[in-house]
């Protein structure tokens, strides 16, 4: 068995500390375990980052503070993957494991591995439970474990003899830590029993969530006995059911126990608190209790929390036999009494309180055992041994298998035009992309705009899967440019990013925009998400979380919109992240306010003018509900896409967006001209959007028509798009076309094609939520009340 590193060890190359388990406010021993360790590593070294990684056993999640990082659903082993990339691209220095296997998906807990396969850092795990007599698949996904792990803490003797003799693991790579208490002080019970109205009272207490193996129904068939040489006893069983065994069987085993002391005549000396309590509330009922019993029904138990919580407080304590309860009460510190034995239960509990100095001498010999327990002391101990396998694996760094990634294959047999970069790429220099050209010549007098650049990369990124791609590749060298540009524009000291730079690569000294921002954030999401070049990823998923917090306090919908769409594609890839899960949810609710403060039956719009790329608002809260499982915003959105639709059309039906040339008032004139690409570019994403969520036709067949008015079915009959360069015009105007080909109308082309190839030959969307229920394809007027309805990823 390894050798703590002396605590005055400089705890060198060790800043980022990850623990991986269930975690507060699920209810669970886990969860509590990993919530405690978390805080008491951040408040040993505060210069050591602790973030933890929380495992879901449902959908929705939970509401977790701001330690928590990433979120997993157990039981996708793709959001295993993700949390590995995530973890990897955090630079996390070392991953600490809460293992126990029912709280990961797979057999026996085997979805662990497809992460702990992928990370780069060393992973040290906590083992909860080490089996004395594993079936086959426990045994080898125990061995799995084992051999991913650099070391394995323990909290018994008991099971570094286990891990030692049946699982052959040396000794030099098992840690013996105890189970971490609160720092109480030792007081008189009488001090707290007022709080529970037994004050005069002996006090006898039980707590823990409840299930068949906790064997309670023993201590209330020794009660009898006890009540009898002691009418002043009150049992306090404290605890709320197990998850576990209230999905599966309800509350019959409390109703059981109820039933049993009420046919024993000792209903009147039990209080049931049904509860999961508090830290402080947990101190208050055991510093009320004289005695504590634990008569669980089997001796499988290598670490029992409730125990080292109740030695630690110094009580009288009286116990079965399980394994940690050997070890824990040994020396005095307890009294052990055989399983089911009831007669043996009642005598040692009437003998504590026949003889009040033996109560006393075994109160302070637990406390006095349990003063290393303490939590500031397991905290050093931990950080002390990641510290030490974080210096071992940089001096024997283990080899990573690389990974390789397959372009997607442009589809056969499509009828949509043939993706040409070639305009795209002529507009592009060492810098980035120009945003304006001279008929096809690039105009060096407009400068670079963040907000072309931005989309550059999308369109980018959206090709990687239609045309040939190789790391190094046109592509790729593109997307290098466009991210640099983006890394450039980002201001570190506002937090915000720039706007235009002029050819002669001096930043314009101008206000920041929402706007601006949004696209950024839109692009590096969606960079995170799609991108099959690691650096790349990196550095976006940086960028992506720098900006994220200026997006909270955002006013206009188009900056909301822009940054809800990036926010969606990075989440796509690290669903987990509770940050950006956060602000999406902030964000989402103040658009969906925008729409309902703003709407009446003829104007369902957020804004009193209809402007540029309308359709991302709609389409931005489409996406949040859809993802969040909000049927109103979804109801809202869809509601306000038709009638967006409804305005931009022309005869016959053809698209006909609002023009930019006065744009459309609330209760003025639709603009009829100046009509631009970008409108068409976000009504095909959104109506694509749509009919994913209802499956109604009509919105495929609207995306359809928005690219048609590029190929000249719009009101002036000439197509906008160039085959012969690739790009496209910049305006439809009462005459015929603006014969410039910008970038924006140039990249908004791409994007309209790229997201009709993609929709038409898709891949896989990861993580997909089912279609809300009750959906339907035609909204109704948007409520302005919310739906009680569950997050996706909340």
């Amino acid at each position: 068995m390894t050798d703590m590193p002396h605590p005055d060890n400089p705890r060198t190359g060790l800043s980022s500390v990850a623990l991986l388990g269930s975690y507060l406010p699920r209810r669970c021993g886990i969860a509590t375990f990993t919530h405690d360790l978390a805080e008491a590593l951040a408040a040993a070294d505060p210069s050591v980052s602790t973030r933890t990684v929380a495992m879901n056993d449902r959908p929705e999640g939970y509401r977790y503070d701001g330690r928590v990082g990433f979120e997993i659903n157990q039981n996708r082993l793709a959001e295993y993957r993700l949390a590995a990339d995530f973890l990897n691209m955090a630079h996390t220095d070392v991953l600490c494991v809460q293992h126990e296997f029912g709280i990961f998906g797979g057999e026996a807990g085997s979805h662990l591995y497809e992460m702990l396969r992928r990370l780069r850092m060393p992973v040290v795990a906590t083992c909860h439970t080490v089996l004395k007599a594993p079936e086959p698949h426990y045994r080898r996904s125990a061995q799995t474990l084992f051999e991913h792990c650099d070391r394995l803490i323990v909290m018994a003797e008991r099971a570094v003899e286990f891990l030692t003799t049946i699982y052959q693991v040396p000794h030099e790579k098992i840690a013996l830590i105890p189970h971490g208490i609160p720092d109480v002080p030792f007081v008189d019970p009488n001090f707290y029993k007022d709080q529970f109205n037994v004050e005069g009272k002996k006090v006898i207490l039980t707590f823990g969530l409840l299930g068949p193996s906790k064997g309670i129904e023993n201590m209330v068939a020794a009660l009898p006995e006890i009540v009898a040489k002691h009418p002043d006893v009150v049992y306090l069983v404290l605890g709320a059911t197990h998850p576990g065994v209230l999905a599966h069987a309800g509350e019959d085993y409390r109703l059981g126990l109820q039933r049993q002391a009420k046919e024993l005549g000792v209903a009147d000396h039990i209080k049931w608190f049904d509860k999961f309590v508090t830290h402080e509330e947990l101190t208050a009922f055991l510093g009320a209790a004289d005695v504590y019993v634990t008569p669980y029904n089997n001796e499988a138990q290598i670490t029992s929390g409730t125990l080292a919580y109740a030695l630690g407080t110094g009580k009288a304590t009286v116990a079965t036999p399980y394994w940690h309860a050997q070890e824990m009460l040994a020396d005095g510190r307890g009294s052990l009494v055989p399983f089911h034995d009831k007669q043996a239960l009642t005598d040692a509990i009437n003998h504590l309180f026949d003889k009040e100095i033996d109560r006393h001498a075994m109160r302070k010999a637990a406390y006095l055992h349990t003063r290393q327990m303490r939590w500031s002391h397991v905290a050093d101990q931990y950080l002390d041994l990641f510290a030490d396998v974080v210096k071992q694996r940089r001096q024997q760094p283990k080899p990573l298998a690389l990974r390789i990634h397959s372009p997607g294959q442009v589809p056969g047999q499509t009828k949509l035009s043939e993706i040409k970069l070639d305009h795209l790429a002529a507009l592009t220099d060492s810098c980035g992309v120009m945003a304006h050209a001279k008929v096809t010549v690039p105009d060096r007098r407009s400068g670079y705009t963040t907000d072309t650049n931005a989309n550059a990369l999308v369109a980018v990124l959206f090709a990687q899967d239609h045309v040939a791609y190789t790391t190094g590749g046109e592509l790729d060298r593109l997307a290098h440019k466009y991210l640099a540009f983006l890394f450039h524009a980002y201001d570190p000291d506002e937090k915000r990013f720039r706007a235009h730079m002029s050819y002669a690569r001096q930043w314009d000294a101008e206000p920041f925009s929402e706007d601006t921002h949004g696209r950024a954030v839109r692009a590096l999401g969606e960079t995170v998400a799609r991108s099959l070049n690691d650096g790349h990823v990196t550095l976006a998923a940086e960028l992506f979380r720098n900006a994220l917090a200026a997006c909270e306090a955002f006013e206009h919908p188009h900056g909301m919109a822009y940054s809800l769409i990036g926010i969606h594609a990075y989440l796509k890839r690290f669903s987990g992240d509770t940050d950006a899960r956060r602000v999406r949810e902030s964000l989402a609710e103040k658009l969906f306010e925008r729409f309902k403060a703003n709407h009446s039956d003829d104007w369902p719009w957020p804004n009193d003018e209809v402007t540029y790329t309308a359709a991302r608002l709609p389409h931005a809260l489409l996406l949040c509900g859809r993802w969040m499982f909000r049927d109103d915003m979804i109801q809202t959105a869809l509601h306000s896409l038709q009638w967006l639709n409804r305005v931009q059309s022309g005869e016959h039906d053809r698209f006909a967006p609002v023009g930019s040339e006065g744009w459309y008032p609330r209760g003025g004139e639709k603009a009829r001209f100046h009509q631009l690409p970008t409108e068409a570019a976000g009504s095909i994403d959104a109506n694509l959007e749509a009919y994913r969520v209802t499956q109604d036709p009509s919105y495929q067949a609207r995306a359809r028509l928005c690219l048609d008015w590029f190929l000249g079915n719009n009101d002036v009959r000439l197509p906008l798009y160039d085959p012969k360069t690739g790009g496209c015009y910049d305006k439809l105007l009462p005459h015929g076309l603006d014969e410039n080909q910008s970038a924006e109308a140039t990249i908004a082309w791409l994007m309209s094609l790229l997201s009709l190839y993609e929709h038409e030959d898709p891949k896989a969307e990861p993580d997909a939520p089912p279609p809300p229920p009750a959906l339907s394809a035609t909204p109704t007027t948007p409520s302005t009340e919310p739906v009680s309805t569950a997050s996706a990823e909340a």
